[in-house]
């Protein structure tokens, strides 16, 4: 089963129609995949970043938006991982109202490229993730 972020609509998220401003499920999008990190791979998001100095800017990013949600919408974000290239991953997303995980509010996916923090190049997704990657996969049933 997929990793899944549960969040709630803040007051900031909303725009003047009184629904979540379209920009903000890509931010929930992004808070689900740091916290999948430390909640499925054992690792904070964090420590990815500042001990092995590795970073996963979206290069490409695609969603769909269903229904509208409201300030105080509790949801969930399920995280998953769809492809993992040479250098690149792509993220799966896919965000609903708890308790109707049947009538998705949003869905889309990611491309994210594998960056050192100190050169800004392009580098390999490391070993030790990939491992960690292609196991999330797995108990998801996903063949890789």
């Amino acid at each position: 089963m997929a990793y899944c972020a549960h969040l709630k609509v803040r007051f900031g998220d909303i725009d003047n129609a009184g629904i979540v401003y379209y920009p903000r499920f890509v931010h929930y999008f992004h808070v689900a995949l740091e916290e999948f990190f430390g909640a499925e791979l054992g690792i904070d998001y964090a420590t990815v970043l500042t001990r092995h100095r590795i970073a996963f800017p979206t290069v490409h990013l695609e969603a769909d938006f269903r229904r509208p949600l409201q300030f105080g919408d509790h949801i969930g974000v399920e995280v998953t991982v769809n492809r993992i290239g040479t250098s690149s991953i792509v993220w799966g997303y896919l965000a609903y109202r708890l308790g109707e995980e049947r009538r998705p509010v949003a869905e889309g996916h990611n491309v994210t490229a594998c960056i050192n923090l100190d050169s800004f190049q392009k580098v390999e997704v490391p070993g030790w993730l990939r491992h960690d990657l292609i196991a999330y996969q797995k108990r998801c049933g996903v063949n890789p």
